[in-house]
C-alpha cells in the first residue's frame, strides 16, 4: 500500500512544468518548491511532467534537476522519477560498478523482487545499460553468491499462494542434510532458494523448525557468511514477510551513530507507491516510534522534508 499522497485534483502538468521551471531560475533553486510538486505526483504523472518540461523548455528536466540540486536530495529525487524496473536497473548499474561494489544493495534489489518484477528490471537494464544483467553479475560477483543471484534472475517461480506440502517435507530435509556435511552444500540451498514460490519457502521454513527443532534463518547464518548468507536471509525474509524485512532495514540504516544515507534513499523511494504503508506499520510494531520520527532524527532541511512526503502522514 503506497503512503505518497497526491492532491484529490492535481494541478495540470503544463502548471508543474511551469512552476519547476520558476523554481530554477535566478541565484540559487528553490528545492522546496521542487519537494511539494514532485514528492506529490504519482508516476504517471511524474512522466508527463517530464515530457511537458522538455517540450516547453527544450531542456530534459532531469538533467536539470542534476545541476540545480545537491546533495542526498538529488539522489532521491532523481531516483524517484524514474519508473520502478528502470529505477532498479538505475540502483543496480551503480552499485555493481567499480572495485567498490555495493553488494548488498544488489543482493536486496534482486533478492525482494517477485519473478514479474525481475522481468521488468532485466528488460529495463537491457535497455539503459546495454547489456544483460546477468552477464553483468557474471562478471562481477563471485562464489555462491553469484551462483545464487544468477539462479534467482534466470529461474521462473510461481508467485500463488498454493504449495506441495509433501515437496516441502523432502526440501526442509533436504536442506538439513546440506547443513550437516563438513561444507555446507550452497548447490541444494541455491535450488531451493531460486525455483521455490514464498508460499512454499514460508512452508518450508515452518516445517524445518518443527522437524529439526532449530529455525532455517539460524541454520542459515550458522553454516554460510557474508554475501550468499545475506542473499538467502533476504530470500527467506521476504517470502515471511517483506514489510518486516524493510523495516528491519530501515532500522539497520539509521540506528548508531550516523545514517547510511543511500540504503535509506533507496528503501523509501522504492517502496513509497509499493507497500510503504504496511512497512511503516512494522517499524512502529517492532522498535516503538514510528518510521516518520525515525527520518525526521536522522535528515534535515529539504531532503528530509522529501523523505517525509514520501512516507505521508505520521501514524
Amino acid at each position: 500500500m503506497a503512503t505518497v499522497t497526491v492532491p484529490p485534483v492535481p494541478p495540470s502538468t503544463r502548471e508543474d512544468a511551469m512552476q519547476i521551471f520558476r523554481a530554477f531560475k535566478g541565484i540559487g533553486c528553490d528545492a522546496g518548491a521542487i519537494v511539494d510538486i514532485l514528492a506529490h505526483r504519482d508516476a504517471t504523472q511524474r512522466s508527463l511532467i517530464e515530457q511537458e518540461y522538455e517540450s516547453a523548455y527544450g531542456h530534459e528536466l532531469g538533467k536539470r534537476l542534476r545541476s540545480e540540486l545537491n546533495g542526498h536530495l538529488k539522489k532521491a529525487v532523481l531516483l524517484w522519477m524514474h519508473e520502478p524496473g528502470e529505477r532498479d536497473s538505475f540502483i543496480l548499474k551503480k552499485a555493481l560498478r567499480g572495485a567498490l561494489k555495493d553488494q548488498k544493495a544488489v543482493t536486496e534489489i534482486i533478492c525482494s523482487r517477485t519473478p514479474s518484477q525481475i522481468g521488468q528490471l532485466k528488460r529495463a537494464y537491457f535497455t539503459n545499460v546495454g547489456t544483460n544483467l546477468e552477464d553483468h553479475v557474471e562478471d562481477e560477483l563471485s562464489g555462491d553468491h553469484k551462483k545464487l543471484l544468477l539462479a534467482f534472475l534466470t529461474t521462473s517461480r510461481y508467485e500463488g499462494p498454493e504449495y506441495d506440502e509433501k515437496l516441502v517435507e523432502e526440501d526442509a530435509k533436504a536442506l538439513h542434510k546440506a547443513a550437516k556435511k563438513f561444507s555446507l552444500s550452497g548447490k541444494t540451498f541455491i535450488q531451493v532458494f531460486s525455483e521455490r514460490s514464498r508460499a512454499h519457502l514460508c512452508a518450508v521454513s515452518d516445517v524445518y523448525k518443527s522437524m529439526f527443532k532449530k529455525t532455517l534463518e539460524k541454520t542459515i547464518r550458522d553454516e554460510t557468511h557474508r554475501n550468499f548468507e545475506y542473499a538467502l536471509k533476504t530470500i527467506l525474509r521476504c517470502a515471511e514477510s517483506q514489510p518486516r524485512f524493510y523495516a528491519k532495514a530501515l532500522r539497520k540504516a539509521m540506528k548508531g551513530l550516523g545514517t547510511d544515507d543511500t540504503a535509506l534513499v533507496r528503501i523509501v523511494v522504492t517502496r513509497a507507491e509499493i507497500d510503504m504503508q504496511y512497512i511503516k506499520l512494522e517499524y512502529s510494531k517492532k522498535y516503538g516510534k514510528t518510521l516518520n520520527d525515525a527520518v525526521h532524527s536522522d535528515t534535515s532541511g529539504h531532503y528530509r522534508a522529501f523523505l517525509l512526503a514520501l512516507l505521508g502522514p505520521n501514524n
